[in-house]
């Protein structure tokens, strides 16, 4: 009777160890890292920076809360980085310039404390941006030639950190291309904006590119060289149709506007603002068109 069982009970469990190891083998494997909320996270990040190259910053804001909620809640470096210096950027140009600045010296410090110098040098390269806007609106667009001296050796700095990624080295060539502008390097200021457009091109961000050529236009403008300035803004203008960036469009359409108010073709002026206000009116920012529209 004892062998009997023995046998039985040799039996049953030879039967699920058999049972066991089959499961086991043929169950599919947990993945090493899971990306699922940080992948939710980066689209709607992308979906905020996409709302402020349309002009919809408090919209954009609104989006970013939620990438931000998921970029804390999976404490992952990169995407709180990248979300901090979105928000730099939107705050920005909602005129909230204190802010904005906080905002990219958190992300700096955040890049450098968690081994992204990459993302902190590109967060100091917008803040360097910002300064140049700033400069640029207090001079007039030329003068304070020793700023802005300063800032390209910062840039430059910036640059060598950001070297291994195309974007961020697009977004460095543009900053240089705005320092030069300040200080009335003209071809200088256009070489640099080009090398960012050459990236934006064949990668086909087209919004970037449309900006470059946005730049470039206001460098050709600020020379005098206004025919040559239209030339840019046309370009602008065929890259933002192909992304369908209203936004661009109108931007583009009243920088036209204005280049031939200054080259004396006030008709053209007229028409070229009108398209605009046009344009701002039908992607809902009646706030633009009417500003715009008390210009006529």
């Amino acid at each position: 009777m004892k062998r009997r069982k023995f046998n039985f009970l040799f039996v049953i469990c030879y039967f699920l160890f058999i049972i066991c190891f089959s499961a086991c083998s043929t169950a599919p494997k947990k993945p090493t890292e899971v990306f699922l909320v940080r992948s939710i996270a980066t689209s709607q990040l992308n979906l905020a920076n996409e709302l402020a190259n349309r002009g919809h910053y408090e919209d954009a804001l609104l989006a970013l809360v939620e990438a931000r909620r998921l970029a804390v809640s999976t404490d992952d470096p990169p995407l709180r980085v990248k979300t901090s210096i979105s928000r730099g950027n939107i705050l920005f140009s909602l005129g909230r310039h204190d802010e904005a600045f906080a905002e990219w010296k958190s992300a700096a410090t955040e890049g450098d404390s968690s081994g992204e110098p990459a993302l902190a040098a590109l967060a100091r390269i917008y803040a360097i941006r910002a300064e140049l806007v700033l400069l640029a609106n207090e001079t007039g667009g030329s003068g304070a030639d020793a700023a802005a001296e300063r800032y390209k050796i910062r840039i430059a700095e910036e640059m060598v950190l950001v070297k291994s990624d195309p974007l961020s080295t697009a977004a460095g060539n543009v900053t240089m291309g705005m320092a030069d502008k300040q200080l009335g390097r003209w071809t200088e200021a256009e070489s640099s904006v080009k090398k960012a457009l050459d990236y934006h091109d064949k990668d086909r961000y087209l919004e970037d590119a449309a900006y470059d050529w946005f730049l470039i236009a206001s460098i050709r403008s600020v020379s005098g060289n206004y025919t040559s300035a239209l030339e840019a803004l046309r370009m602008a203008i065929s890259y933002d149709r192909r992304a369908e960036n209203g936004f661009g469009l109108a931007s583009s359409w009243q920088a036209m506007g204005e280049v031939y108010k200054k080259a004396g073709q006030p008709e053209e002026s007229n028409a070229a603002f009108r398209r605009a206000v046009d344009i701002y009116r039908a992607i809902n920012l009646p706030d633009r068109a009417l500003q715009l529209e008390a210009q006529l």
